[in-house]
C-alpha cells in the first residue's frame, strides 16, 4: 500500500491478478547493478505491453499523464527501494523513450514516455500481477509492433521462496471469539459510518506468503466490520461490499457527500518475501486532532488481538483517501502479507473477526469519546 498521486491529468493504473505465460523474449544478459531496487528486469514487446519482474510480494504503483502540445504522454510505475544510478534507454515507434530514476528516497521509478501525438485511452491500461513476481500492461493498438526492448531477464528465476523461521511464532491467537455484544454502546441510530475495504476487483493490493491477497482479507474484515457496527445501531456506507474496482475519488466522495461521522479505510501491508521478518500493525492520519484520535482507538485495539505483533504506531500519512476526505479519516493496515507472524494470522478467519471486532471496538470507542 502506497500514497496515491490523482492531480487531474494523472490517473492511477489499477492491477488485476491473473494466470497467464508469456513467450521468452531474451533481450540482455543483466540490468545494471540497481542494488536495493525492487525492480529485477523490465521490457516492452512486441505485442506493446509493458512487463516487469520484481521480488515477489512486490506491489508497484503505475500511473498515467496526459500529453500537452509538443510534450508526449507518460506513464510511470513506482516500486520499492533505489536504484544506485539513474538511466535512459531509447525507445522506438510511439516510445520515445524509456528512463529509470529515483524520484525519491528508496523508490524505483521506471518512466515510459511516448512522442507528441500518441492516442492511449488510460481506461484500458491496468497493470497486471500475472504471478508473484510478474507485471504486465497493455498499452494499446497505438504501441504495437515495436521492435522489443528492455534490460534484464523478464523470465529468470524468482528470487529463492520464503521458509519459515521455526525461533519466531507465527501462532493465531485463541481464546473465547469476541463479539458484538460485549462492544461498546452508542445512541441507535445517530452515526453514519463509511467504511473502505481497500483495493478490489481488478486490483488484488499486496499479494502475500502462500497467495495471500490483500484484497480478500480487507473485504472480509470490512463487512464484519459493518454487521457489527449495524448490530449497535449506526448506519454503515461501504464503498464497495464485492470484488469490484473503486477508483479513489469516488471512495472519497461518498464520505463527503454523506456527510459520515467518520471514514475508514482498511488494508494490510505487504514488503517482500525476502522480508517475512517484517511485521507489525499501524494506522496512519492526515491531520491531528480528530482524525489523529480516531487513529490512536483504532489501533490501541488491533494491538490487542494480536499479541507479539510490533507496534508500528499511529502515525501522519499522505494516502489519498484520508488526505481529501473532510470528517475524521484513518487507514489502517491490519498486518503484513508478506510478514512470518502477521500472514498465517491474517490468513485464518478466526482471526479476522478478531480483527473485526477489534476495529468496531476502536470506532465506537472513539464516538463515544468525541459525540
Amino acid at each position: 500500500m502506497g500514497a496515491l498521486l490523482t492531480p487531474s491529468l494523472r490517473a492511477r493504473l489499477s492491477g488485476l491478478l491473473l494466470a497467464a505465460s508469456l513467450p521468452v523474449l531474451s533481450l540482455a544478459s543483466a540490468l545494471p547493478a540497481w542494488a536495493g531496487s525492487a525492480l529485477a528486469a523490465w521490457r516492452i514487446n512486441r505485442s506493446g505491453a509493458l512487463e516487469l519482474r520484481t521480488p515477489p510480494g512486490t506491489t508497484p504503483q503505475a500511473f498515467f499523464e496526459e500529453g500537452r502540445g509538443l510534450v508526449g504522454p507518460k506513464l510511470w510505475v513506482d516500486l520499492p527501494g533505489a536504484p544506485q544510478r539513474s538511466r535512459t534507454v531509447r525507445g522506438n515507434g510511439v516510445i520515445r523513450e524509456v528512463r529509470v530514476g529515483r524520484p525519491m528516497e528508496n523508490t524505483t521509478r521506471l518512466v515510459v514516455e511516448f512522442r507528441p501525438g500518441t492516442q492511449l485511452d488510460p481506461r484500458q491500461m491496468r497493470l497486471v500481477g500475472t504471478s508473484p513476481d510478474r507485471w504486465q500492461m497493455e498499452l494499446g493498438a497505438a504501441v504495437s509492433g515495436l521492435v522489443p526492448f528492455g534490460e534484464g531477464e523478464i523470465d529468470a528465476p524468482s528470487t529463492p521462496t520464503w521458509r519459515a523461521n521455526p525461533s519466531v511464532s507465527a501462532g493465531v491467537p485463541t481464546g473465547p471469539m469476541p463479539s458484538a455484544e460485549g462492544l461498546p454502546s452508542v445512541p441507535q441510530g445517530r452515526y453514519k459510518v463509511v467504511i473502505d475495504p481497500g483495493h478490489g476487483g481488478p486490483d488484488p493490493g499486496a499479494v502475500g506468503i502462500n497467495g495471500l491477497r490483500e484484497t480478500d482479507v480487507v473485504l472480509d474484515v470490512s463487512l464484519q466490520v459493518a454487521q457489527l457496527l449495524q448490530a449497535k445501531g449506526v448506519q454503515v456506507l461501504m464503498t464497495r461490499t464485492s470484488e469490484v474496482d473503486v477508483d479513489l475519488p469516488p471512495r472519497v466522495a461518498l464520505a463527503n457527500n454523506s456527510r459520515a461521522d467518520l471514514f475508514l479505510s482498511i488494508h494490510a501491508n505487504a514488503l517482500s518475501l525476502s522480508r517475512p521478518d517484517v511485521n507489525g500493525i499501524e494506522t496512519f492520519y492526515f491531520q491531528e486532532g480528530p482524525s489523529k484520535r480516531l487513529a490512536e482507538a483504532v489501533q490501541i485495539q488491533m494491538l490487542r488481538v494480536s499479541p507479539g505483533t510490533p507496534d508500528r504506531g499511529a502515525r501522519p500519512g499522505r494516502f489519498f483517501v484520508i488526505r481529501r476526505t473532510v470528517t475524521p479519516a484513518a487507514l489502517v493496515e491490519m498486518g503484513f502479507v508478506t510478514g512470518q507472524l502477521d500472514a498465517p494470522r491474517l490468513a485464518d478467519p478466526a482471526f479476522r473477526r478478531r480483527m473485526a471486532v477489534a476495529i468496531a471496538t476502536g470506532l465506537l470507542n472513539y464516538l463515544v469519546a468525541n459525540p
